[in-house]
């Protein structure tokens, strides 16, 4: 994980954490950017510079405008508030993320796999399952869990973080995407499948269970939801 890994993250009180398989591990390697649109995934807009001091600079604002969002949600993030929560004056952070969201993003990153190759596990099947339980754990975060539904909240009202959700969702759904595109290349699903429609349909029983009726996702569910996104789509 960017930022975090799966030792060091908070446990929420939710759903209950399921074994990742070794099949679960995505490649290190970063995907390449697409082109153009609304399909390409979100960049961090702040480099690390080579500068030692800038690079703590950098990871003290992340991590405080973090734990403001866990702590209170957007409603409680501002410039000011992040600025003294980590001692990084404001001239410095206006330097790195030319407005609050640009910072939303670039921590909230922090937080996923996102775009990272998938992994090839040899079937389409092994694929999913292993992309599903990657989600499935982000999801058990105490930390993501917490900040992405003042998102979801604000970007009803808020079109400019109505665009921060929607880049960050294009970058979360990225490797179940490339999974999804390489089958069709493979001949393992028939082409002319809506991807989009079909990403939804295996990611969203997931973010269902977690924030709706906050039962276990669990290896027997994400199984469930991964013969059931199939069904209907393979080549043969």
């Amino acid at each position: 994980m960017t930022g975090e890994t799966s030792g060091t993250r908070a446990r929420a009180s939710g759903p209950a954490q399921i074994e990742r398989p070794t099949t679960a591990k995505a490649a290190a390697a970063k995907a390449a950017a697409k082109a153009g649109g609304a399909g390409r995934p979100v960049e961090p807009e702040g480099a690390p510079s080579g500068d030692p001091r800038v690079v703590r600079s950098r990871e003290r604002v992340l991590s405080s405008t973090l734990e403001l969002l866990t702590e209170s949600g957007l409603g409680g993030l501002t410039i000011e508030h992040v600025s003294k929560r980590s001692g990084v004056a404001k001239t410095t952070i206006y330097r790195h993320w030319s407005n609050r969201n640009a910072l939303i993003i670039d921590a909230c990153l922090r937080m996923t796999d996102g775009h990272e190759d998938p992994p090839d596990t040899g079937s389409l099947e092994g694929d999913l399952r292993a992309i599903l339980t990657d989600l499935a754990d982000l999801l058990a975060t105490a930390r993501w869990s917490s900040i992405m539904p003042s998102i979801i909240d604000a970007a009803e009202r808020e079109p400019e973080i109505a665009e921060v959700h929607s880049r960050l969702q294009v970058w979360h759904a990225a490797p179940m995407r490339a999974a999804l595109e390489r089958a069709v290349e493979r001949g393992q699903i028939a082409p002319g499948v809506d991807i989009s429609a079909m990403a939804s349909a295996l990611r969203g029983p997931l973010y269902f269970r977690r924030w709706f009726t906050r039962e276990p996702i669990n290896a027997p569910f994400i199984d469930l939801v991964v013969r059931g996104g199939l069904a209907g789509v393979d080549a043969g």
